[in-house]
């Protein structure tokens, strides 16, 4: 891959010997020299602001770059999904992928903020960083932008003072202006594709983001002239483009106001001519504060508390649906007061589960087609809920120098992986070459039994997976160490893993 710097450097000016013939004559000579020189030195400063670089994409992957999801954009016919390794999109309802890295100009680490409108995409990443006497700290990875669909990706640094405790959780695209809400680097506008990042509290206060909560930024959502913006200090609204604020908090006793002050994230649903505002509203410091949706219908006058004691990621609206995803699984809503929910995904025709209840995301495309982002894969549905389809992310088996076996995560932890049902999952991917039947048994060290996963199971060609719990036939959890894993495949022959067992 060829990899360009972006930075446009500007020659320096240089004061040519001149024979004055008077005061005069020379003065006006050095004027002109040093204007030359500022005009020069503030392109080439703003420049150096910027530290972008442009990438020629290299090819990218062909399947989904990973299996926690957390964030889901429509962009006319396509799809962009941001996920703990990179950014993924499909064009045609998940037939086919194209997935993006490091390599072809995102950031550094997984996928914090997607946004997109016709003409461009903004992407925003995170990674964990080992500062000395600090430990791991999460880092901001920068800024993305593609205005070719991806074929080519524009990259920036982290906008603000250091990239540490500062991470974009959100970004809007306002007509020219692109905003980002992050922590630690508050609410931050830019008019010229992020050539120049400005802070804009959204409050009258010098910014601080350590000893003020509104200037924590979590949540910014752009509709029409209207900016709302969610903090660790409640909602904001700006209707000139970031000069004047309005502020809804939490306030004792009061069952007309928002839930609790820490925004997570914010919603829209246009509905019978009206504008309704969601919001995921969570306890910051006040003690009656409690998790839920708060709503408005009139421009954040009142609000109406729903869903209490459930942390909501995510919103999407299809006509008068409402949809939220929490660690609870997916709620739905038809007439905007009451939900149910949706707490597991199994694909409908292949049996695989989604091990996990965390969901991160979720949309409605312009098919109607119903996505969601989980810990564990991303699911659709085409008919509301009754059908799924699940995407995982994996390496296929038995290509490209891969084994026809392998165990993920490995090392496993029935404590901490896969967790749905007070159990935790690993997956043993393996591949067919033919219809035909399974069998697949674990082993200790010793290669004693110590379950048998599926005995006979019935395969169609192509790449599977299925999953241990960690336990053995008495259903008692394994001890710590090595187990192999046998996937007997009928008429093709036998294949041999190894799972480390780390609890």
């Amino acid at each position: 891959m060829l990899l360009r710097k972006n930075l446009k450097y500007t020659k320096n000016v240089k004061a040519q010997s001149v024979s004055a013939k008077s005061n005069t004559l020379y003065l006006i000579i050095l004027v002109v020299v040093v204007l030359l020189f500022l005009i020069s030195h503030s392109l080439n400063a703003q420049q150096l602001l910027k530290r972008s670089y442009t990438f020629d994409a290299a090819e990218p992957l062909s399947r989904l770059a990973g299996n926690l999801i957390s964030d889901i954009v429509v962009q006319g016919d396509t799809l962009w999904f941001g996920t703990s390794h990179g950014l993924s999109m499909t064009f045609d309802g998940g037939e086919t992928w194209q997935s993006y890295s490091r390599a072809q100009g995102i950031g550094r680490g997984g996928v914090s903020a997607v946004q997109a409108n016709d003409e461009m995409i903004w992407v925003a990443t995170v990674y964990d960083t080992l500062i000395e006497g600090e430990g791991s700290l999460p880092t901001g990875g920068g800024l993305s932008y593609s205005t070719d669909g991806g074929a080519s990706w524009q990259w920036m640094k982290q906008p603000g003072v250091t990239p540490v405790y500062n991470i974009t959780y959100d970004i809007a695209i306002q007509d020219s202006t692109v905003w980002i809400a992050s922590f630690g680097g508050g609410l931050q506008k830019s008019d010229d594709m992020g050539l120049n990042w400005e802070v804009v509290p959204p409050d009258t206060f010098l910014f601080d983001p350590w000893g003020n909560l509104n200037h924590r930024v979590f949540a910014v959502i752009s509709v029409g002239d209207t900016l709302w913006v969610g903090t660790a200090g409640g909602i904001n609204k700006s209707t000139d483009k970031g000069e004047t604020w309005e502020n809804f908090a939490h306030r004792t006793g009061d069952a007309n106001t928002i839930s609790g002050n820490f925004i997570g994230a914010i919603g829209y649903q246009r509905l019978q001519g009206k504008t309704v505002i969601w919001a995921a509203t969570r306890k910051a410091e006040g003690e009656d504060e409690v998790s839920a949706i708060s709503k408005t219908e009139n421009g954040g006058a009142t609000w109406t508390t729903l869903l209490e004691n459930e942390f909501c990621h995510y919103f999407a609206v299809n006509d008068n649906e409402v949809y939220t995803v929490s660690d609870n699984g997916l709620f739905k809503s038809i007439d905007g007061e009451n939900f149910y929910n949706i707490a597991e995904i199994v694909d409908t025709f292949t049996g695989e589960r989604a091990y996990t209840s965390e969901f991160y995301s979720v949309t409605v495309d312009n098919q109607k087609t119903l996505w969601i982002g989980t810990a564990d894969g991303l699911a659709k549905s085409t008919d509301n809920g009754y059908t799924w389809s699940l995407f995982r992310a994996f390496k296929p088996t038995g290509q490209e120098g891969t084994p026809r076996t392998y165990a993920y995560p490995n090392p496993f932890s029935p404590l901490r992986h896969n967790q749905y049902d007070q159990d935790g999952f690993v997956r043993l991917q393996y591949n067919t070459k033919t219809t035909t039947t399974v069998t697949i048994k674990i082993y200790d060290f010793a290669l004693d039994l110590v379950t048998t996963l599926v005995d006979g199971k019935e395969r169609s060609m192509g790449d599977f997976s299925d999953v241990w719990n960690g336990k053995n036939e008495e259903g008692e959890m394994v001890a710590n160490g090595v187990y192999f894993y046998s996937v007997e495949i009928d008429g093709d022959g036998t294949y041999w893993g190894k799972i480390m067992v780390l609890n």
